[in-house]
C-alpha cells in the first residue's frame, strides 16, 4: 500500500465518486472525503449513454457495482439514421444508456456503503486548503485542481464549431437514432436514445450558419426548445423538449499534456474531454479511475504509481480521444454531406471516426453491409465514399 493515509477528491461525478469507492474498496482504513460544490441531486443534461458493450470492464474488476447499474440500463442492438426522411439501420451497433441523475444516485449509494465521506454543497476556494496525502481532480471541465496548476498539467483547451443544445423529451425511441434535416435555413442534427422506459435525451446540434440563421442566438432556453421541437415535431411526434440548463454550447477540446503534478492527480473531464458522438466519456472517466487505483496498489510509493499511471493510462485514453475528435470533425462539416445518397451518407457515417475495420464492419453490421454492396453492384451509389468502398468490400 502507498503511504496514503488521507486523500481529497474534487467532483461529484461518475470519475470522482468511482475513484473514491475503488479506493476504499481497496484500502477500507484510508481516509477518503469527496467534495462536491453541488447538491447531491444536482445534474446537468439528461442520459448518459455507453457502447453497447462499454460497462463489461467493470464485470470482471468490480462486480457489484457492475450488478447494481446494469439493470438500471435501456439497451438496444441497432442504431437507426434518419437522412432527409429516409432511415437506414445500422445492425449490430447497439447501445445502453442510463439517466445520469440514477447513475449518481447508484455511485453515491455504493460509495457511502463502503465509508466515503461524501460533502455536497461545500465550495472549495483553493486546493491550498485541501491537506491530503492525494488530491484527486475529477472536478469536471471547469477543474479547481487543474486551473491551479495549469504550468504543472499543461492544458490546451479548443473548441468545435457546431452549436448544440441539450434536452429531454417523454417520447421514447427504439433506438439511438440520428435524425438530419435540412430546413429553409440550414442542416440540423438531433442525437436521441431513451434512458428510461418513458424518457429520452434529445440533443439538437447545428452549424453556425444555421444557428444564425434560425435565430437561436437571439432565443433564451424556453424559446429554443419550442423552435426545435417544432423542427423535430416527425421523430418527436409533437412530444415537447424539456430543458434543464439546455443553453447552446460548443463541444470543448480538452486534453492535458500532464495529468499528474506533485501530489495532485486529473480524471475524466478534468484531464480530456471525447465528445459525445462516440458515447465514451463517462466510460474513459470510470476507466481513469480503475486505471489510478492499479497503480496505487502496484507501487509501494504515490509518486511512482502516479507516473506509472500517467504513462499506461495516458495512450490508451488518447486514442479513445483522438477517435470522438475525429467523430466531432464529421459533425462539423455534416451539411455538405447531406448531398449523399442514403446509404452512401450511412456509409460515411460509419467510417466518421477513422478506424473503420472492414472485416469487423461486415461481422457487426452484415445486414447493413449486405445492402451497401448490393447498391454498389448495382451501380446506384457513385460518391467519394462508395468508390472508397470498391477497393474493400468484397465481392464474393
Amino acid at each position: 500500500m502507498p503511504g496514503l493515509k488521507h486523500v481529497e477528491i474534487l467532483g461529484g461525478g461518475p470519475a470522482g465518486l468511482y475513484v473514491a469507492i475503488l479506493l476504499k474498496r481497496a484500502w477500507p482504513d484510508m481516509s477518503v472525503r469527496l467534495t462536491e460544490q453541488n447538491p447531491a441531486d444536482a445534474t446537468f443534461g439528461f442520459g448518459v449513454v455507453f457502447s453497447d458493450q462499454a460497462l463489461d470492464f467493470l464485470r470482471a474488476d468490480d462486480p457489484e457495482t457492475h450488478d447494481l447499474i446494469t439493470p438500471l440500463m435501456e439497451r438496444w442492438r441497432n442504431m437507426t439514421l434518419v437522412h432527409r426522411g429516409n432511415r437506414v439501420t445500422l445492425d449490430g451497433i447497439g447501445f445502453a444508456a442510463i439517466g445520469r441523475l440514477e447513475l449518481l444516485q447508484a455511485l453515491q449509494g455504493r460509495a457511502r456503503d463502503v465509508g466515503v465521506d461524501l460533502r455536497y454543497d461545500t465550495t472549495i476556494g483553493s486546493t491550498e486548503d485541501l491537506a491530503a496525502d492525494l488530491v484527486i481532480g475529477a472536478d469536471g471541465l471547469n477543474s479547481l485542481v487543474r486551473s491551479s496548476d495549469e504550468a504543472g498539467f499543461r492544458p490546451r483547451l479548443e473548441h468545435f464549431g457546431n452549436r448544440f443544445a441539450w434536452f429531454g423529451t417523454t417520447q421514447p425511441f427504439d433506438t439511438l437514432t440520428q435524425t438530419f434535416v435540412t430546413t429553409a435555413r440550414g442542416t440540423l442534427n438531433a442525437h436521441h436514445y431513451r434512458y428510461q422506459p418513458g424518457m429520452s435525451t434529445f440533443i439538437v446540434e447545428c452549424d453556425p450558419a444555421t444557428f444564425r440563421a434560425h435565430g437561436f442566438d437571439a432565443m433564451g432556453e424556453a424559446e429554443t426548445a419550442l423552435a426545435c421541437a417544432e423542427i423535430f415535431r416527425a421523430p418527436l411526434q409533437g412530444a415537447a423538449l424539456i430543458c434543464n440548463r439546455s443553453l447552446w454550447r460548443q463541444f470543448p477540446r480538452l486534453w492535458c499534456e500532464n495529468w499528474v503534478s506533485g501530489n495532485r492527480v486529473i480524471l475524466g473531464d478534468a484531464a480530456h474531454t471525447a465528445h459525445f458522438s462516440i458515447g465514451s466519456g463517462t466510460r474513459l472517466a470510470m476507466e481513469d479511475a480503475i486505471a489510478l487505483v492499479r497503480a496505487l496498489q502496484a507501487n509501494a510509493d504515490v509518486g511512482a504509481a502516479l507516473a506509472a499511471f500517467q504513462a499506461a493510462r495516458q495512450p490508451i485514453a488518447r486514442k479513445i480521444v483522438d477517435a470522438a475528435n475525429t467523430s466531432a470533425t464529421w459533425y462539423d462539416r455534416f451539411p455538405e454531406k447531406m448531398a449523399l445518397q442514403q446509404l452512401d451518407f450511412a456509409f460515411d457515417y460509419v467510417k466518421r471516426a477513422g478506424q473503420v475495420d472492414m472485416d469487423r464492419l461486415r461481422k457487426i453490421s452484415p445486414g447493413f453491409m449486405d445492402r451497401y454492396k448490393e447498391a454498389r453492384v448495382a451501380g446506384t451509389l457513385a460518391s467519394a465514399s462508395s468508390r472508397w468502398a470498391r477497393t474493400r468490400v468484397p465481392r464474393n
